[in-house]
């Protein structure tokens, strides 16, 4: 009878095999999926190559009015399906009397969040070897040339790179492997509250380099004249990427939250949180940037290459380097957990435990992660697609970028958009997201739809 009448209701049958033990918790799960490179690695370089302000300004708008309404449709159905974003995208498509193709936005979404994961552990590896540097002191006067040839002996050498990425999917794994309650719970409530605190020690050591106010400037007072379309659509896109949106990590993540928690003001409390990181980050990152006379739009070497030498040359800056480049390690290992759900939680469907589902799906993204490594060194030359103009001169690592961010990922977004804005019935939704519903509905009818195929149409233009 229980099932009847949930079916009665669009209420897909299947129950969660385990739920956050709080609201609390679920939030700092979510927070720690959002809270990644993007937010301290890439949303600084971002902000300083689109000039400051104005480019903040309509990435906030663009947070408010495209990626909270999007996390809130992601939440909403995870937490509906109550399994994998494959296993969700099924129950809920066929509780709604839709097409049984509808799975295809949950595989295509578990595909992207696993190549993503299998480059962001390369990544995320370098983190590693800089924080050893930092605390052994490599940083001390370090030369602009210096600090670039460091990170350029990183990139060359694949052992070195093959170490790291080994030890960070390591931890992913070990994370995973325990489950809900003992394995990402754990995980989160430890490792988003010291991040915050290394944040806040970064942020306040940048307060006393007398150039605070000058990031502060920098940050938030907003000069339109700086502003160009392709910093609007670069805003757009962030905001969408920031939020952990489109890679099923929510959806996941959603399919253990309480029905009596509000998924809507919680939405509104990660989107702030994650933000709040963001702007965190640059406050800490631009005041050591200006006392240093350095570049704030050095690009993607900012953190990497530029940083060092700033640590280099501030009294106490390698105990900083180190708690820094500790705070981002904690930042993408929050973030590939979250990832490697996905496709954890689908083959525990299947039937596979949930140890072996970790280590199959880790070991899975690590080899890829391999071609990945390869691609910054040995197989540098090696640019499989070099017949198509676009993808000329792009070696695996860049095509995989480019697959999940310009294609995978808007594409699951749209049709997330459309499926909880024209396919799903409401009342459905409405019973989900309570008052908040008359404002989230026409935003995720009309508005995220349009977004996201600008933001398609630029991408591949």
């Amino acid at each position: 009878m229980p099932h009847n009448k949930q079916m009665a209701q669009g209420q897909p049958t299947s129950i969660s095999p385990a739920l956050w033990s709080s609201r609390f918790v679920f939030i700092m799960a979510a927070v720690g999926s959002a809270v990644g490179l993007g937010n301290i690695w890439k949303f600084p370089y971002i902000t300083g190559e689109n000039g400051g302000g104005a480019f903040v300004l309509v990435y906030l708008a663009c947070i408010a009015v495209i990626g909270l309404p999007l996390m809130m449709s992601e939440v909403m159905v995870g937490r509906r399906g109550g399994k994998s974003p494959i296993g969700t995208m099924a129950e809920v498509a066929k509780a709604e009397g839709r097409s049984k193709h509808w799975v295809g936005v949950g595989i295509m979404a578990t595909l992207a969040a696993f190549l993503i994961l299998s480059f962001y552990s390369v990544i995320a590896g370098w983190t590693m070897p800089y924080i050893i540097s930092a605390m052994s002191g490599s940083f001390s006067d370090i030369s602009a040339e210096d600090s670039g040839a460091l990170f350029g002996g990183l990139l060359a050498s694949p052992w070195q790179l093959l170490l790291w990425h080994s030890i960070f999917m390591g931890l992913t794994v070990l994370v995973s492997a325990g489950g809900v309650r003992h394995g990402l719970e754990r995980a989160v409530t430890k490792l988003m509250p010291a991040l915050f605190i290394l944040l806040l020690i970064l942020v306040g050591y940048a307060a006393t380099t007398g150039h605070f106010g000058e990031a502060v400037s920098f940050l938030f007072k907003p000069d339109f004249s700086a502003l160009t379309a392709e910093a609007i659509l670069t805003a757009l896109g962030h905001a969408f990427f920031t939020l952990s949106l489109a890679s099923g990590a929510m959806m996941a993540y959603g399919a253990y939250l309480p029905k009596h928690v509000s998924i809507a003001r919680t939405a509104v409390v990660i989107a702030v949180m994650d933000t709040g990181v963001a702007l965190l980050a640059g406050l800490a990152i631009f005041p050591i940037v200006f006392a240093h006379g350095l570049a704030a739009g050095e690009g993607p070497g900012l953190i990497f290459v530029t940083l060092p030498v700033a640590f280099g040359q501030m009294p106490g800056g390698g105990f900083f380097a180190t708690l820094f480049f500790v705070l981002l390690l904690f930042a993408a290992w929050t973030s590939s957990i979250s990832m490697l759900e996905s496709l954890v939680s689908y083959l525990n469907e299947k039937g596979i435990g949930r140890v072996k589902a970790a280590i199959g799906g880790g070991l899975a993204a690590w080899l890829v992660g391999i071609t990945t490594l390869l691609s910054l060194n040995v197989w540098s030359d090696f640019t499989p697609l070099d017949m198509f103009a676009r993808f000329e001169g792009k070696t695996l690592f860049d095509l995989y970028d480019y697959l999940t961010a310009n294609i995978m990922m808007p594409v699951v977004a749209l049709l997330i958009a459309l499926f909880v804005g024209w396919k799903m019935k409401p009342a459905h939704s409405a019973s989900e997201l309570g008052a908040w519903h008359k404002l989230w509905f026409p935003v995720v009818r009309y508005l995220s739809p349009i977004a996201l195929l600008i933001v398609f149409y630029f991408n591949l233009k």
